[in-house]
């Protein structure tokens, strides 16, 4: 076997936002032509430790050494000068502007500027490493995965050799996501070095050869991915052995609660989001609902809980008691709530629609559930002990239940938003993302709360990311596909590729 040879290491890095340490005397190598995964919980520091290498930060101390030369990396364009180039999260293009023109943005070069050779060593590029591109489309007209491209193809035009991705297949679906292992590969074939960082374990173990752990902002060791599996690389993450296993029971729901029909609506630009829509949610089931990211799955739940305004369709609640059913078209939530309906809502973005920032976790639980003719001041006892058993039981790491909910990390934010919506006991519970942010632990908590949801009689309505998840933990998948319902599958027998080519239109079907 060939020696090793390092691309970039790292000795007793350390950086510290006031008094807390993010990353703490962290030691790292990555080797020429291989793939190192880095994993860690929530507010492990995996981001921070990226930013220091591509420029974002500058370490308090420590050493950073390129091809076995001590550097100092103290912004963007030396990270760039040293041959790092991360592909962020969110993408940083310009949207009028062609993949091209995004490509070679910011580049000096003496003399005029020709685009076209350069779009001719662009397409070299694309065609050496197995990139399907049109250079000259506009990026408004692109997909998630196509931009995500471009932004590959701009670090290697720029002549990276050491490549950062952070979260790369966050929103791509199956078939994407094999591209861009594909891509990856063949990347590091040509002695390239790329450092990924990932939540999926079962991505971690199909693409890297080695896995580096970080815990609490320390660095906990490397393993080769051949020689570990994904129980022993989470205990290494939280510190104890955690079941990975959500317990499915089987779905007990034969009556319909809720009924979806020929829903359509608008967003604010009078772009129709959802377009004639139809589904029906059980009592006693999760359903889950697979699709691209911005396919209408946020507006769907908003047009279900009164936040969004209904172009066409119907939606009716069935009172499973009374027998008695109840449209809410165009009623507010007040009014939905009013009528006895208990439709409880965990939105995507958890500070804008869920909680109220500057008040405390005491004060934002008695917002959902003391807010029909309670007084504010004479009934915080039991909110209080409802926000202390949220806390304890959801592990929500804070001074106190005074604790103002801005000053809480983002993952012990979706904690007491998700805990506080199903404390109320619904009948209809609708979760977006309940998961996005939250460590591993912390996600398996949210799926076996949502199972006792659906075993204590709830419908749960859960909009995922995460396909292994959603076939894992729901019992019958919608899959979205721009607005329209592309099909209906069983989650027992669904396979992964299938709800794939169903996001992007490619497949569909009705198995309901």
């Amino acid at each position: 076997m060939d020696k090793k040879v390092s691309a970039i290491e790292l000795k007793g890095i350390s950086k510290k936002f006031g008094e807390k340490y993010a990353n703490k005397n962290i030691d790292l190598t990555v080797y020429k032509g291989e793939i190192l995964s880095i994993l860690g919980e929530n507010g492990s520091g995996k981001t921070t430790l990226m930013n220091m290498i591509s420029g974002i930060y500058f370490p308090d101390a420590g050493k950073i050494f390129i091809d076995g030369k001590e550097v100092t990396i103290r912004s963007p364009k030396d990270a760039f000068d040293y041959k790092i180039g991360m592909i962020h999260q969110h993408f940083k293009l310009i949207s009028v502007f062609s993949a091209a023109e995004n490509i070679v943005l910011g580049i000096k070069k003496k003399g005029k500027y020709d685009l076209k050779k350069e779009i001719v060593k662009i397409q070299e590029i694309c065609d050496k490493y197995g990139f399907i591109i049109d250079l000259n489309k506009k990026i408004y007209e692109m997909s998630v995965s196509e931009k995500q491209t471009v932004e590959i193809v701009k670090v290697l035009y720029r002549g990276a050799d050491i490549l950062i991705l952070d979260e790369p297949t966050a929103v791509l679906t199956p078939q994407e996501t094999q591209k861009l292992f594909h891509v990856m590969r063949l990347m590091k074939e040509d002695g390239k070095a790329i450092i990924i960082i990932t939540h999926k374990l079962n991505e971690v173990m199909e693409i890297s050869d080695r896995v580096s752990i970080l815990r609490k902002g320390e660095y906990v060791g490397t393993v080769n991915t051949d020689e570990t599996d994904m129980t022993a690389l989470t205990a290494m993450m939280v510190g104890k052995k955690i079941s990975l296993n959500i317990e499915r029971s089987e779905a007990k729901g034969t009556e319909d609660v809720l009924f979806v029909e020929n829903l359509s609506c608008v967003n604010r630009e009078g772009v129709k989001v959802v377009d004639n829509f139809s589904f029906t949610a059980k009592a006693g089931e999760i359903l889950g609902i697979a699709g691209i990211a911005g396919s209408g799955q946020k507006e769907l739940l908003e047009a279900i809980a009164g936040l969004q305004k209904l172009e066409e369709g119907k939606i009716i609640y069935k009172n499973l008691k009374t027998g008695k059913e109840e449209n809410l078209r165009n009623k507010t939530p007040l009014q939905i709530r009013n009528l006895g309906i208990r439709l409880s809502f965990v939105p995507e973005d958890r500070l804008g629609m869920g909680l109220v920032a500057n008040m405390n976790i005491t004060d934002n639980i008695m917002l959902r559930s003391y807010s029909r003719g309670k007084s504010l001041f004479l009934q915080r006892k039991e909110p209080k002990t409802l926000a202390e058993k949220i806390i304890n039981d959801l592990e929500v790491v804070t001074p106190s239940t005074e604790t103002p909910v801005r000053r809480l990390s983002g993952g012990n934010v979706q904690k007491v938003l998700v805990g506080r919506e199903i404390s109320s006991a619904p009948k209809v519970l609708m979760v977006a993302y309940p998961v996005r942010g939250l460590d591993i632990n912390s996600s398996y908590l949210i799926y076996n709360l949502l199972n006792k949801q659906k075993e204590n009689g709830a419908s749960v309505i859960f909009v995922g990311e995460d396909l292994d998840v959603l076939i894992e933990l729901c019992d019958r998948i919608i899959v979205m596909c721009a607005g329209k319902l592309s099909g209906i599958v069983d989650a027992r027998t669904a396979k992964k590729e299938e709800i794939g080519l169903m996001m992007t239109g490619t497949g569909g079907k009705n198995n309901e």
